[in-house]
């Protein structure tokens, strides 16, 4: 049985260090606990839950776009860097929107197959690329990382645990914890990477499913013998989310999306077979209480993000309403036509 010990890392001043002179910093201190009451290949929360209740640099750019039509307001609602995914027929390209400015990243190949494509992902505080090379048919490949800007591009050999393959199908595929770490699936098993020393990280990554890490990697969500938990660092509770009846039937369950600063809040979306990307978001959920939080937005949503200053982005067709930790409104942008139809893959202020 695999419980996950979570220690806090250093305060974050200005752009963030390298996690990598402690893989036991930023909830990546895993611990392998033997309980003789347990089943096998079963896994808790750190601590018995309870059950609850019915920095940013200016990115380097390789190429730019036309200035990007943004509001003014993004200026001191967002005074950080939104990076958006786009894709063109051959090429995957990071674009970096920050005040009205729209540079281009990355450009990266999309080679034969949907795994390039369903698998870019950026570090929570905008350092770093990662995504899986595979050829047409397949669904798994090479673990691919770079830095932002797509230099320093490495393939992470196969290193026990690591078997050299990662998956690049399903609902995220790869998922960060901290700036440094970045949890695949290789086969039916999790493993944590070290993307920094460019092996696999030391420690257990545990049996839970849909695990999903707040930016700073102290708070979690995850899926326990088939029960949503979440946790702050310091301890675990259980949590109950039933989707909208109009809506469950057409899809193949729920994951969480994003975890807020603190554990207590997630947001969560959609799940399904399809082996295009997949990871928008519509609620919020209170793991403390099992509640839907009101957001004050109307029409659709199409995914909504935990900052790591504590904003709360949550995107619609053609803006972004920025919310505070208690889910004010404390702004909007609208959004560059240019980047309306791509993904957000994160914010960091």
């Amino acid at each position: 049985m695999n419980v996950f010990a979570a220690a806090a890392p250093a305060a974050r001043t200005g752009r963030p260090r390298s996690l990598r002179h402690g893989v036991g910093l930023a909830a990546a201190a895993i611990t392998t606990v033997s309980l003789g009451a347990c089943g096998g290949g079963t896994t808790t929360p750190a601590t018995a839950p309870t059950s609850a209740a019915p920095t940013s640099a200016t990115p380097a750019a390789v190429a730019s776009a036309a200035p990007a039509s943004n509001s003014n307001a993004s200026a001191t609602v967002l005074t950080g860097t939104r990076y958006y995914l786009g894709m063109t027929g051959q090429e995957a390209v990071v674009h970096a929107v920050r005040g009205e400015v729209d540079q281009v990243t990355a450009r990266i190949p999309l080679g034969s197959g949907h795994c390039v494509r369903n698998t870019i992902t950026i570090s929570p505080y905008g350092e770093r690329l990662a995504w899986v090379e595979g050829g047409t048919g397949q669904d798994s490949g090479a673990l691919v990382t770079s830095m932002i800007d797509g230099s320093r591009k490495r393939t992470v050999a196969r290193a026990a645990p690591f078997r050299g393959k990662a998956n690049c199908l399903g609902s995220n595929s790869l998922v960060w914890n901290s700036n440094d770490l970045l949890m695949v699936q290789d086969g039916r098993r999790s493993v944590l990477i070290d993307v920094a020393a460019n092996k696999p990280a030391d420690g257990d990554a545990g049996n839970e499913t849909l695990k999903w890490w707040s930016a700073d990697g102290r708070s979690w969500a995850a899926v326990s013998e088939g029960k949503p938990y979440a946790t702050d660092g310091s301890g675990g509770h259980f949590y109950h989310y039933t989707p909208p009846k109009a809506e469950a039937a057409h899809h193949d369950g729920w994951r969480v999306r994003s975890v807020s600063m603190d554990g207590r809040y997630v947001s969560v979306g959609w799940m399904n077979t399809d082996v295009s990307r997949n990871d928008g978001s519509f609620a919020v959920v209170d793991t403390t209480t099992s509640k839907v939080v009101k957001l004050p937005v109307t029409g659709e949503i199409k995914s909504i993000q935990f900052a790591a200053d504590g904003k709360v982005l949550v995107r619609q067709a053609t803006r972004v309403v920025v919310l505070d930790t208690g889910f004010r409104q404390i702004g909007e942008v609208a959004e560059p036509q240019e980047v309306q139809r791509m993904t957000l893959l994160a914010y960091v202020p």
